[in-house]
């Protein structure tokens, strides 16, 4: 193992400012680089954090080793190249690099390999806030049935209403069963870690109540100037329609400021990849891996 391996630590709650301080001064492109998404997924996706070359590197465990650092997570946060890092810590590998990064790989004569399954699936808030045109006449079929069928409110996330948030969370899990499928397990502690730290991670998040109870949500953050990464949405599936109201509503009245929305990636699941391209992305943000 690489000396160097012993500069990285265990990302922590008390490395926000730092992270955040360098992805305000180099914004990044992917969805993963943000502190919630780092630090919300952590349990699921263990990450390591170091400072060296002027910039913030972070790094993933190698498959069959859970507890070292090997593998770059996404590029450098700084002015460091990719190359640069990954000689510096002897790393064997890399993922989620954006293309730039990955061409520089290429160009240093380490071929990266596109990783579809996460690219990042990047919208124009509008579409998604006006839902116009004979493309979205399905979705807008389902919101007005929704709309006909409930008397539904929106209103902004805060302080007041999160701890309804994660109570509707809870039973759509009951109903879900996240027990028993490890990735909705996985995504519930993203979801709690994230709710429990709105305020502190100053986040963006909407709420559509009906007959007075939560029964949908949806939480974003600044991505960089012109775009926002949108973490997470959930509605209740008793509720036909309400999926396509969250969406459009949240878009609408909490991410004006932006013209994009990152809705990150598909995972390669074909009803996840079904549900991203039924909204019509303007473009996606294709991630590479190297080996």
């Amino acid at each position: 193992m690489p000396v160097a391996l012993s500069d990285f630590h265990p990302l922590d709650l008390a490395d926000q400012a730092l992270v955040s301080d360098y992805l305000r001064r180099f914004p990044p492109e992917i969805s993963e680089h943000t502190f919630t998404n780092l630090f919300a997924w952590r349990a699921a996706r263990p990450l390591w954090l170091a400072a060296a070359l002027d910039a913030l590197v972070f790094a993933s465990a190698a498959p069959g080793h859970p507890a070292v650092p090997a593998i770059l997570f996404g590029p450098p946060v700084g002015p460091a190249s990719v190359v640069g890092i990954l000689d510096h810590y002897q790393l064997p590998g890399a993922i989620r690099l954006p293309a730039g990064p990955a061409a520089l790989l290429r160009a240093a004569g380490r071929e990266p390999v596109h990783d579809q399954d996460n690219d990042d699936y990047v919208y124009r808030v509008t579409d998604l806030a006006e839902m116009a045109g004979r493309r979205y006449a399905k979705k807008r079929n389902h919101i007005k049935q929704c709309l006909r069928n409930h008397v539904c409110t929106y209103e902004p996330m805060d302080q007041d209403n999160v701890e309804e948030c994660l109570a509707m969370q809870e039973k759509w899990c009951e109903v879900r069963q996240c027990q028993i499928y490890p990735g909705l397990g996985n995504e519930d502690i993203a979801i709690t870690e994230t709710l429990r730290h709105f305020a502190q991670f100053s986040l963006l998040g909407g709420i559509i109540r009906i007959a007075g109870a939560v029964k949908a949500f949806a939480i974003a953050e600044p991505l960089n100037q012109d775009t926002a990464v949108w973490h997470f949405e959930k509605a209740m599936p008793e509720v036909e329609g309400l999926g396509q109201l969250i969406t459009h509503w949240f878009a609408r009245f909490a991410l004006g400021a932006f013209k994009f929305v990152n809705r990150e990636q598909d995972l390669g699941l074909p009803g996840l990849r079904q549900a991203k391209e039924s909204n019509f992305p303007d473009h996606r943000v294709a991630k590479f891996r190297w080996p």
